[in-house]
């Protein structure tokens, strides 16, 4: 209310001004002609008049001008027409004439003053509007972009706790197979070591059965201590990344026929807990990419610490990824679930991924921050950036 009862007052205020400004302009319109009789005399007493009625008519709007007019006619016959100083007119019709010329072309003059100041006041109403609803449809920009920061950053916390529980189930599964089927497997391996010492009791045919069992049992707890180390290596834990990464490398290169060389310095220290199964998997994703995709012979990993960064690199000597593929990566930003999954490791540990293809083959680069090493304190991630 205060607000509305300001803009009312302000509008009255400007309509006296106007009115004021209007009388003040015929007022020195007639003073000025008045001075300049001994220069021109008593013919054609309008001269200064047009001016003011202009003016009026320019800026202080319609009733004003008509005021502007109507006393500058006034004036005029009063003191400019024969005999001066009265309201008697020597020749009225001649004198008359002149008069309603005068009011005739003033209002030509109001008319197209009056015209050009809704024009202009159209246009800057039409400028306000236009810069109202600009600047409404930037707040909601800015509450679209607010809110979507938020949802992403939303998201991101949940991408993040999604890891974090993906890690944790894969522990738990690998300690239960070790803990639970290994311990199973083990006691079955025994008893069967029990009834093969009393194996001259059977038949052939007995016999062959139970030197397969036997068989078997040790195959399957090969496969299940190798699931269980692949679903979270326990020298990643015990022994660090440089010997998890090794370990893998060696199995995976025996059960995939590739050729992997791994750079890796033996004297390669301990980092915190999440930037080392980051490692670790992304090394773990891309050769399994590298197997499933390029059909590359060799494979070459390197793993260094240079100017307080971790540098990490796959590269395969594949069929690499098509243009067209990478032109949709650039274009889109989606890629498979395992690059997703690498980026997000690296993103939530302030680090960077990059993918890089031709027909010479396929390199894998990450690069992280070491401010998570055990020496500068464990598991303290960063803000990301990304690198498609």
């Amino acid at each position: 209310m205060p607000i509305v009862q300001s803009s009312e007052t302000d509008t009255r205020q400007g309509v006296v001004r106007n009115y004021v400004l209007a009388v003040a302009a015929s007022i020195a319109a007639l003073l000025v002609r008045g001075l300049l009789i001994p220069f021109l005399g008593y013919n054609n007493p309008y001269h200064t008049l047009w001016a003011a009625v202009v003016f009026s008519a320019w800026y202080c709007g319609l009733g004003p001008s008509i005021v502007t007019t109507l006393l500058g006619a006034a004036g005029i016959w009063y003191w400019f027409l024969p005999p001066v100083d009265s309201f008697y007119l020597q020749n009225p019709k001649t004198e008359l004439s002149g008069v309603i010329g005068f009011l005739f072309f003033s209002g030509l003059i109001i008319a197209l003053g009056e015209t050009n100041r809704r024009s202009l006041a159209k246009r800057q109403w039409a400028e306000e509007e236009l810069q109202k609803a600009h600047d409404e449809l930037e707040q909601r920009v800015q509450e679209r972009t607010a809110d979507l920061n938020a949802a992403n950053e939303s998201l991101r916390e949940l991408s993040s706790r999604l890891q974090q529980i993906r890690d944790e189930e894969r522990r738990q599964i690998a300690r239960e197979l070790h803990d639970s089927v290994g311990q199973l497997l083990a006691a079955l391996s025994m008893n069967i070591a029990v009834v093969q010492n009393q194996s001259d009791k059977l038949d052939p045919e007995g016999v062959r059965a139970l030197s397969d069992n036997a068989a078997m049992v040790d195959q399957i707890t090969r496969e299940i201590r190798t699931i269980s180390h692949l679903l979270h290596p326990p020298l990643l834990e015990v022994a660090g990344l440089a010997s998890a990464l090794r370990w893998y490398v060696d199995g995976f290169s025996e059960r995939s026929k590739i050729k992997i060389e791994m750079d890796i310095p033996h004297e390669f220290g301990r980092l915190s807990d999440e930037m080392e199964i980051a490692i670790f998997r992304m090394v773990q994703e891309c050769l399994t990419n590298i197997h499933r995709h390029s059909a590359s012979p060799a494979a070459a990993i390197q793993v260094r610490q240079d100017d307080h960064r971790i540098l990490v690199e796959v590269r395969d000597q594949g069929k690499g990824i098509s243009p067209e593929r990478q032109q949709e990566l650039r274009l889109t930003g989606r890629t498979g679930v395992g690059f997703r999954g690498m980026r997000e490791r690296l993103r939530q540990l302030g680090g960077m991924l990059e993918i890089r293809s031709d027909d010479t083959g396929t390199a894998v680069s990450a690069t992280l921050p070491l401010a998570g090493s055990k020496t500068a304190g464990r598991g303290n991630p960063g803000k990301s950036e990304e690198v498609a």
